[in-house]
């Protein structure tokens, strides 16, 4: 209180009188309003990253935890350690969007014929168009369930292909494969790999495969992280974008999840398989896009 007094009064009367008054030192009260200056630079500082992260948290829509901001930060010439997002993250009480457990939804308890586990959970690849996933989730809208099939390319992790129905059906299946197959130009040998449900292992869905010349490859019986890259991409989509949000109708719920493939996901959103590029620009980086 002392230290604060005069320094509120150093216009009005000399720190030498003043000390004496109080009983102290000038090199204590230097001290003090030296350090007093530190501890407003650094008020400052932290009040100027708070706001950066929190604008750069609202811009992803609350999905980006400390090592996207990280990185997204980084790459916007913001050079702070991760310790300090995490610091200022906690400090305003910002939380990215949770995880929850997800169902499986194919139906594989039928008799159709199953082909075999030709990608092994090697879900790497050295370029576009060698090794594609293909899955089926459900997203509850208030008119019901809502189906939504994709192929993602395990190169870049693109979702290079994607449909939705209200009904679980081979169309659904093969709609997204078409979509694939038109993005990429329709190539050959490509290795689409799905789980054993009937969708899959239909004679519709087995012709369209045929009829482009691709392998088909699926999961070993009851084993989820045989198609584990597609279920990754699930997550992140209901957590992200579908969870905790206002409940839609289908035709909302599908104008949302568009965006968040074509925009958010493809496009922006920082992806740890790719050296947190977007899967887009890591294509383009690679020369391949």
């Amino acid at each position: 209180m002392k230290y604060a007094f005069m320094l509120a009064h150093v216009a009005e009367f000399s720190v030498s009188s003043m000390c004496r008054v109080f009983e102290i030192s000038r090199s204590g009260f230097y001290g003090w309003q030296a350090s007093n200056g530190r501890r407003k630079q650094r008020a400052v500082k932290q009040a100027a990253l708070d706001s950066v992260v929190k604008e750069t948290f609202f811009l992803f829509k609350m999905r980006y935890g400390v090592r996207r901001l990280y990185r997204e930060l980084k790459a916007q010439g913001c050079d702070y350690y991760k310790e300090r997002i995490a610091a200022s993250l906690q400090r305003q009480g910002l939380v990215a969007k949770a995880a929850r457990k997800f169902k499986a939804t194919t139906y594989s308890k039928h008799k159709l014929p199953v082909a075999a586990n030709i990608l092994e959970q090697d879900f790497t690849a050295t370029a576009p168009n060698q090794k594609w996933v293909t899955d089926i989730t459900y997203l509850w809208t208030t008119e019901g369930w809502l189906y939504l099939a994709i192929v993602v390319d395990l190169y870049s992790r693109l979702v290079v292909g994607w449909a939705m129905n209200e009904r679980m059906t081979t169309p659904l299946i093969c709609d997204a494969l078409q979509m694939a197959l038109w993005q990429r130009k329709r190539p050959q040998g490509v290795i689409v790999h799905s789980d054993r449900g009937s969708q899959y292992c239909s004679h519709d869905y087995q012709a369209l495969l045929k009829k482009h010349k691709l392998i088909c490859s699926m999961s070993a019986k009851g084993n989820c992280y045989d198609n584990a890259c597609a279920e990754t991409f699930f997550h992140s989509l209901k957590v992200e974008a579908i969870h905790g949000e206002q409940l839609l109708n289908r035709e909302q719920t599908k104008s949302r999840v568009f965006e968040y493939i074509a925009v958010d996901y493809n496009n922006q959103r920082r992806h740890s398989y790719t050296g947190y590029l977007s899967p887009a620009d890591f294509e383009k980086q690679q020369k391949f896009a």
